[in-house]
């Protein structure tokens, strides 16, 4: 009996300390309809759907299509087409990873 409460204590101990495996990323192609500092929505013609996303401060991860030039947010402008690679963490907010100027 001892033994199966040990052992039940070191599963929960080690259930507790090993962290969940985060969330996969998700991509959204379509055009920017705004754009800030704070976040960017970007509307897909095909599906009729706005996405917003949140950037966080400094957020420098702004790319061409081939990922040889970067950009800041200044370079995003309304009607541009992007890929947006982000994840939704807590409480179901979208947060931008990486953003990928298109042609």
């Amino acid at each position: 009996m001892k033994r199966l409460i040990s052992i039940a204590i070191l599963t929960a101990l080690f259930s507790a300390s090993v962290p969940l495996a985060a969330s996969a990323a998700s991509v959204f192609y379509g055009l920017v309809s705004h754009v800030s500092v704070s976040n960017i929505k970007v509307y897909d013609p095909r599906s009729r759907q706005t996405l917003s996303f949140l950037i966080l401060p400094k957020f420098d991860r702004i790319f061409s299509e081939n990922g040889k030039t970067t950009y800041q947010m200044k370079d995003i402008h309304d009607g541009q087409y992007v890929r947006v690679i982000y994840d939704q963490k807590a409480l179901g907010v979208r947060h931008a990873d990486k953003i990928v100027l298109m042609r």
